[in-house]
């Protein structure tokens, strides 16, 4: 399989790296995964931007690639710092170790409180927005179990079972993930929590200072939560539920999830139930979670990497075999997914190009990348 994201060596960056970082993920069409194959590509942000329009106009783009200007990040910098907000960078050791783990891990990460606490080990604890005062309960008491135990407790901030997992995690550590910038309160009626959380725990977001949450932002926060954490349990929740999007991108990360039971007669334990039946780990209380951490089936997707950013850019094919990969390329694709792996296969060109060449689609704005190392061309306008 050809994996999405290169391998990254542990190290700190200057401030100039870091401003780079930041540029290059808010430039057009860069998404984590096309962040990461550029990267390991050209060795430095700053080379990787230099390249974008070249690359974009060589995939087909006709309209020049919107790069985002030194002053722009600069000032969303500066929005970070009056706020109180840390940037991190996948690359530094305080970064989340388990989260630098999945593909699709944010380069960059807004953290607003305790930094340290992304160091712990962490359960995430999700469930409906409507919970029953029983699951707001069980939830809040298995968060101050682990808390007891040293672990740290993620969620979303959301009403219900996200706010009682907060509240049962504040004083041992709480993560909240939040799907707008660190600084945006939502939903407003978790003024006082957010509050709480920034002083004693830690909130964390992909997105830039003072953004307001987007309903295409909340399953973006959802592989952050899974992410972050050993394990995931979920509580209450529907079949329609954000909560077993979360639970279905733990299982993708390598990740164990647990589901409370509950009657089948409430409709918020459809989800659970629903998990269950598919194979997650009955969740009783802090034992269960407590023997299943203890023996996980998790193990690393990646190694860091002893090598170092700046060791240079790769070896770019000739013109000509450039032509004839994309060529190839392009006559196995279609808006149908097929996993880069069965491209490779059918192209019969090395893994290398056939990287490139996509990395040149997706900065033209013309491929999706989809879960499973899956890609498919975008509908023409």
């Amino acid at each position: 399989m050809v994996n999405s994201i290169m391998t990254i060596s542990i190290r700190p960056l200057s401030a100039a790296e870091r401003l780079d970082w930041l540029r290059l993920i808010r430039c057009e069409n860069v998404g984590p995964i096309t962040f990461f194959r550029l990267l390991d590509r050209f060795g430095t942000a700053a080379r990787a931007l230099e390249a974008l329009p070249e690359l974009a106009r060589s995939g087909g783009r006709s309209k020049p690639i919107k790069l985002c200007s030194r002053a722009a990040a600069e000032q969303e910098l500066l929005a970070a710092q009056a706020i109180g907000a840390r940037l991190l960078c996948a690359c530094e050791p305080e970064y989340p170790a388990l989260l630098r783990e999945v593909d699709d891990a944010p380069p960059c990460l807004y953290v607003l409180g305790d930094v340290a606490l992304l160091s712990r080990p962490c359960v995430a604890i999700v469930g409906t927005r409507n919970a029953s005062a029983g699951a707001k309960q069980f939830s809040r008491k298995l968060a101050m179990d682990l808390g007891a135990h040293g672990f740290a407790v993620a969620s979303g901030l959301a009403r219900g079972i996200d706010t009682a997992a907060h509240e049962g995690s504040l004083n041992t550590g709480t993560i909240a993930v939040m799907a707008g910038g660190v600084n945006v309160v939502y939903p407003p009626e978790n003024a006082r929590l957010h509050a709480a959380i920034a002083a004693q725990g830690a909130l964390i977001s992909e997105l830039p200072p003072h953004l307001e949450p987007q309903a295409r932002h909340f399953p973006r926060r959802n592989r952050l939560i899974s992410g972050l954490a050993r394990a995931v349990v979920v509580a209450e929740a529907s079949l329609r539920s954000g909560s077993l999007i979360t639970a279905r991108l733990a299982a993708d990360q390598g990740r164990d999830v647990l589901a409370v039971p509950g009657s089948p007669l409430d409709g918020r334990s459809e989800g659970p139930n629903q998990l269950l039946r598919d194979g997650a780990i009955l969740c009783r209380g802090i034992d269960d979670v407590l023997e299943q951490v203890a023996n996980p089936r998790h193990r690393p997707l990646r190694e860091p990497a002893g090598g170092d950013f700046t060791a240079g850019p790769a070896s770019t094919p000739s013109p000509a075999a450039l032509a004839a990969a994309r060529e190839k390329v392009l006559s196995n694709l279609s808006v149908a997914p097929v996993t880069v792996d069965e491209i490779i296969r059918q192209c019969q060109l090395s893994a290398s190009i056939v990287s490139f060449v996509l990395l040149e689609l997706d900065l033209a704005g013309r491929l999706e990348r989809l879960p499973g190392h899956r890609v498919s061309l975008l509908p023409e306008a």
